[in-house]
């Protein structure tokens, strides 16, 4: 899946954490260092003639994109993407995620200045899957994913990088507009809110560029896009909520990642074979789902990677509120600043108020 890969991952920030483990910090440090040593200004690649004229025009389309960003969707560029760093590697950095394997309740971790996040970053990816057994040996359902973007919240000029450069138009579009999103507005320990508000503005934004660029047939292309991607989230979210009653009426979902603290080996093993009948279950959905795209195979390579809780709470946690979200620019009739004001009002909230007055 395209936009679960990205997950807004902060991880330049985590060179100034003072992170849990002199390893850690060294990735971080390292990997942020390498970024930081082969950007290059956008303008300089563009006047010299040994740049690949194909990366040429997808540079030029960024800087087309940062300005529609400032001036039609109101968010601060500032600084960022004015510079382009090849890393030689498709992601920039490794996300690990973990979840109970008997509760919907994803495992976190603090940072300062953001609050808990519930992921870890890694520049190396042998370093991401080495976490991942650790957590998978502790008893977590654990997944890894590949990040291609993140916004590093203004503490640094964040650049367009090589991970992503190539992407076509619209999910080009897609993928800064989210990322600027995030140096508009960001609430420290609320990954959920957070990262359903980018894809908000990404959504809307994309749609006013398509419209501006291409046309209606563009947007009408795009609004299928997004009705399958709404097809897909429902199905997850759908899942999610059939796995979260399942543990809570076996009262695991408080419950530590350790198996032998849901109860007896019976207990466990019927357990498991209700929550993999819920997984299955989800497969059959989507096949029956695609028939209804025509075939299409959008998600394909999301099904291809192990189903678990923290795979599910990938989707959920990005994707679970940003229909309440449209339903807030809808309310101020496609005003962004109007739309921003509103949503920056709920960030002196708690997290669950503030989750509960956005789906009203």
């Amino acid at each position: 899946m395209r936009t679960c890969c990205r997950l807004g991952l902060l991880a330049a920030l985590l060179v100034l954490t003072g992170c849990q483990s002199a390893r850690y910090y060294a990735q971080a440090l390292r990997g942020h260092g390498e970024i930081l040593h082969r950007q290059q200004p956008i303008e300089e690649l563009l006047r010299q003639p040994a740049t690949p004229d194909r990366l040429k025009a997808q540079l030029q389309l960024v800087l087309s994109l940062r300005e529609f960003a400032a001036q039609e969707l109101k968010l601060p560029v500032n600084g960022h993407y004015l510079r382009y760093a090849d890393l030689g590697r498709s992601n920039v950095v490794w996300n690990v995620t973990a979840t109970p394997e008997f509760s919907m309740t994803p495992k976190d971790w603090w940072y300062p200045v953001v609050g808990r996040l519930a992921y870890r970053g890694y520049f190396v990816e042998s370093e991401a899957r080495k976490k991942a057994a650790e957590l998978a040996r502790q008893g977590f359902d654990v997944d890894v994913g590949g990040v291609r973007a993140y916004s590093t919240l203004g503490w640094f000029r964040d650049p367009v990088l090589n991970t992503f450069i190539y992407d076509p138009e619209t999910e080009l579009a897609e993928l800064l507009f989210h990322e600027l999103a995030h140096q508009r507005l960001f609430v420290a320990g609320d990954t959920d809110f957070n990262e359903a508000f980018a894809e908000s503005v990404a959504e809307a934004g994309t749609r006013r560029w398509l419209q501006a660029r291409h046309g209606a047939a563009a947007v009408t292309e795009y609004e299928a896009y997004l009705r399958r991607k709404a097809d897909f989230t429902q199905l997850i979210t759908g899942a999610h909520a059939r796995l979260t009653a399942l543990f809570d009426a076996a009262g695991t979902s408080q419950k530590s990642a350790s198996a032998s603290a849901a109860g007896s080996a019976e207990e466990l093993a019927s357990l498991r074979a209700r929550k993999l009948a819920i997984l299955e279950q989800l497969k059959r959905d989507y096949e029956t789902l695609r028939t209804t795209w025509g075939g299409r195979t959008d998600y394909a390579r999301w099904f291809r990677r192990p189903l678990n809780n923290a795979h599910l709470n990938d989707v959920h946690a990005y994707y679970g509120l940003v229909p309440a979200f449209h339903r807030r620019l809808a309310s101020h009739h496609g005003d962004l600043e109007a739309f921003f004001r509103d949503v920056e009002a709920l960030t002196k909230l708690s997290n669950e108020e503030r989750h509960r007055r956005l789906q009203f």
